[in-house]
């Protein structure tokens, strides 16, 4: 009986395995993990079957994957050839100014470009509105001077905690942290477009277009 028992459960687990559904995630590194994860979360609890890969690398490395078929969709802020890509519109998000609490733009109701420009900045350079940022900067006599420059976020978000400075991220990446003030950009809008892209050649499966629903919800 123990041993009909176990093989009845090694069985159980053999089907189990056979209706996994493996999806795999492209996301391009500056796209915050909060919105992704929890759209994730949401989606396993109504799919548990599926088996999710996130892998977090530079936009031109995920679109060559995606073109050969190593990622179901890529979630980025690239604009691409809708020829080439189906695109899939999730959500917008502002950028602000991340600060430590006692820092001294940490009591300003929003943070203009000359409060910038006498700040010390912690600079991204992988970041998608960083041109514009500094164009907007030039256009009104400001210079923003960065003492720390990193791609990673975690990197700059520490510095930043540590008083070294002011970062600007978008919504989705700044962490609920105690020590940490975000703060709006009062003299401009800086926001940008996140979408899932899917390359039209490669089929999608339901799963996916259930996944990319959920992506978009707010």
């Amino acid at each position: 009986m123990q041993s009909e028992a176990r093989e009845a459960k090694a069985e159980a687990v053999r089907h189990t395995r056979l209706e996994r559904v493996p999806i795999s995630i492209g996301i391009g590194e500056t796209i915050g993990h909060a919105k992704v994860s929890e759209a994730v979360e949401r989606f396993r609890q109504r799919v548990p079957q599926a088996e999710i890969e996130l892998i977090v690398d530079a936009n031109d490395t995920l679109l060559a994957g995606l073109r050969e078929g190593e990622f179901d969709l890529v979630i980025s802020t690239l604009e691409v050839s809708e020829e080439l890509y189906r695109i899939d519109p999730l959500y917008q998000e502002a950028y602000r100014v991340v600060v430590a609490k006692g820092h001294p733009l940490s009591e300003l109701p929003a943070v203009s470009l000359a409060d910038l420009a006498d700040t010390t900045m912690l600079d991204r350079p992988n970041c998608e509105m960083r041109e514009a940022l500094h164009g907007a900067c030039t256009d009104h006599g400001h210079t923003l001077y960065a003492a720390y420059r990193s791609n990673r976020v975690d990197w700059l978000v520490e510095l930043a905690r540590r008083g070294s400075g002011a970062v600007i991220l978008p919504e989705t990446s700044i962490p609920d942290h105690d020590n940490l003030v975000s703060l709006p950009v009062a003299d401009m809008e800086i926001a940008r477009d996140v979408a899932a892209l899917r390359f039209r050649h490669q089929a999608s499966r339901s799963e996916t277009n259930e996944l990319v629903r959920e992506f978009s919800r707010n």
